[in-house]
């Protein structure tokens, strides 16, 4: 990003850097540190439930990798508003900075809608596949009621819904996905706020780019965080070998 020289800006420090950038760096390393614990907790008590459902069982990841493409596109959506701002295109700048914080709602509206399929989570399992094909030991315990009054069309059915007091998986996964989910949630209200900000005069302007500058990095580290998520949790959680 660009460095913020303009009048009205905070001199800057002995780095070049203005003071403002250097506390927002200040912040993401430290929310860097925060993540990093939440992850590391995360493996630390991977496989240790004793209880399912598992990341095999609910993970959707055709799903995932679709809300995760989105929250990707914001990302250069984001870069082409702040490149709009800093050529005085001011429409075309709200244009692309609305249109990332669409494509943030759209991810968060993803991540409701895989919490909720988690929490009302159904485990079908066709009685012809056991013995025949590798079941995960949730299914395993489902398929133990084939041949039983429950058995309807030569299948069974059992609602096994995933929450944060389910077992440790649902614990670290609901709070390390959900503070991810808070912090793009409070990236979505800033960008809003800019995007109003700019129909103000003098509100947002090519001069006064650090507003948008600031909001960028921010962004830029809400995805990066998001892309170390997917790979750790949901893509080593469904496919161990990968």
């Amino acid at each position: 990003m660009a460095q913020a020289t303009v009048h009205g800006e905070h001199e800057p420090t002995t780095t070049g850097l203005n003071h403002r950038k250097m506390l927002m760096w200040a912040f993401l390393g430290s929310d860097c540190m925060f993540f990093g614990t939440l992850i590391a907790t995360y493996l630390v008590y991977k496989n240790r439930s004793i209880a399912g459902p598992l990341p095999e069982d609910v993970f959707s990841i055709p799903v995932t990798t679709v809300s995760t493409f989105v929250l990707l596109m914001s990302s250069m959506s984001m870069v082409l508003a702040y490149a709009a701002l800093t050529r005085n295109q001011i429409v075309t700048f709200r244009i692309w900075l609305a249109s990332t914080a669409i494509l943030g709602m759209t991810f968060i509206g993803f991540q409701v809608f895989e919490f909720t399929t988690f929490a009302n989570y159904d485990i079908v399992v066709k009685c012809a596949d056991v013995g025949v094909v590798e079941l995960t030991p949730v299914k395993q315990k489902v398929a133990e009621k084939c041949g039983t009054a429950d058995e309807h069309d030569g299948k069974v059915e059992e609602q096994v819904g995933l929450t944060p007091r389910t077992n440790l998986f649902g614990s670290t996964f609901f709070t390390l996905t959900g503070f991810h989910g808070a912090h793009v949630s409070l990236g979505i209200v800033w960008l809003l706020s800019l995007f109003f900000l700019s129909f103000k005069k003098g509100g947002v302007t090519p001069e006064k780019n650090l507003d948008v500058d600031l909001a960028a990095l921010y962004w830029h580290f809400v995805d990066i965080v998001w892309i170390v998520i997917f790979t750790v949790v949901y893509l080593f959680g469904v496919f161990p070998g990968f």
